[in-house]
């Protein structure tokens, strides 16, 4: 393969990327032309690293590279509060809520949100799994962080409807976050006085 096909190749492989585009993507390629061989090393082992080496966890399911994520293990030792849970729809929204430092408690990832229009439903969620967590009395409060979109508010109402007859109070996040707007593009200061002002659902 010539030197200017493979050029385009990697071209084509980092315009796939979410929020790349060609213009991107070219200053990346020719940084890495520029730069030294070791610094094109680093970031393709840190990338192989990352496939390899990241799971979900087996609690919560956010990104771990144990058994059990770190979060998760800090609830075991006693360094998080238990009695609450944050479920959010991605991994994504736990770093976005942690940014905050509102949050004390655990989380649970359900892996999306409803949506009929792409079939997705309740079995393809991690709903299942949230309600086995529930079914002892250690957790009293369920926090609900999915987006405020059509999706996330649907999610919402699934939930608390599978949650309430289990004796287990529901809240959601309070307004301050824009409606249709994602929970990972959310500043800090909005994130977290929605946190400080959740209600009941």
């Amino acid at each position: 393969m010539s030197q200017a096909s493979s050029i385009q190749r990697l071209l084509n492989e980092f315009e796939r990327l979410p929020g790349i585009g060609p213009k991107s993507a070219q200053r990346i390629v020719y940084w890495l032309l520029n730069g030294d061989t070791e610094a094109a090393r680093r970031l393709a082992g840190a990338i192989i690293d990352v496939k390899e080496s990241v799971r979900f966890c087996s609690c919560c399911f956010n990104y771990a590279e144990g058994e059990t994520c770190g979060i998760c293990e800090s609830a075991a030792l006693g360094k998080r509060d238990k009695s609450i849970v944050c479920v959010v729809s991605e991994p994504r929204d736990i770093t976005a809520i942690e940014r905050t430092g509102e949050h004390a408690g655990t989380y649970h990832v359900l892996g999306g949100a409803l949506s009929p229009l792409e079939n997705i439903g309740p079995n393809d969620l991690k709903i299942r799994e949230l309600i086995q967590r529930l079914q002892g009395d250690e957790v009293h409060e369920v926090l609900v962080a999915t987006n405020s979109n059509v999706e996330g508010e649907a999610t919402a109402s699934y939930l608390a409807l599978l949650i309430k007859p289990l004796g287990v109070r529901v809240t959601r996040l309070a307004s301050g976050l824009p409606v249709g707007g994602d929970l990972e593009f959310a500043d800090e200061l909005t994130l977290g006085r929605a946190i400080e002002s959740r209600y009941e659902l």
